[in-house]
């Protein structure tokens, strides 16, 4: 059972990367902003956004 749920948790966080990713050069293209900008704002904010709201 617990190689399933860990199997099942890697796939879900694959999934989750790339459409991270696909949707911050969605966003890119769309604003007509440099790729790299949307990476070192909005993902490095989505990504530590957990973190900051677990440490408040």
């Amino acid at each position: 059972m617990t190689l399933i749920l860990f199997l099942a948790g890697l796939a879900l966080l694959i999934v989750g990367a790339d459409v991270l990713v696909r949707g911050a050069s969605r966003l890119s293209l769309r604003l007509g902003i440099a790729p790299l900008v949307v990476g070192l704002t909005v993902v490095a904010f989505g990504t530590s956004a957990p973190e900051l709201a677990i440490s408040l």
